[in-house]
């Protein structure tokens, strides 16, 4: 597999995540297709649609002051599936406030990247807790 296309999706991943970092909400969910799947072990439900992902942001920042401070990337790594399916894994330190109460999250994230095109779009994301480094 060409190191040109797993390193588009490395960018791809770098971008979207900075986009989260920033509490861009527009940019970020614009990296996503309308039919992404979303599995949050901090929510019950899977989501089933970029919409219903934006409108819990949304309802977040209404009912609990949710914000993104920031996030970090870590040990990232691609798999390459074929030519146009890839898998994005790494481990994610998010700065986030909820109810006024700034946290850390430290997280291990998957994100299932299609290729549309010339660009990728994310089409799953699973987040699953992580534990602190000893």
């Amino acid at each position: 597999m060409s190191t040109n296309t797993t390193a588009e999706v490395m960018r791809t991943a770098q971008k979207l995540v900075a986009a989260f970092g920033a509490h861009d909400a527009n940019a970020y969910f614009n990296f996503f297709a309308t039919d992404a799947t979303f599995i949050f072990y901090t929510h019950p439900e899977i989501l089933t649609s970029r919409q219903e992902w934006e409108t819990l942001w949304a309802q977040w920042e209404t009912d609990f002051g949710f914000r993104v401070h920031s996030c970090e990337s870590h040990d990232a790594q691609v798999q390459m599936i074929g030519i146009d399916v890839a898998v994005f894994r790494h481990i994610v330190v998010s700065s986030i406030e909820m109810e006024g109460v700034l946290d850390t999250v430290r997280e291990r994230e998957t994100i299932v990247f299609h290729r549309v095109g010339s660009h990728w779009l994310a089409v799953h994301e699973h987040l699953s807790p992580e534990a602190e480094p000893a």
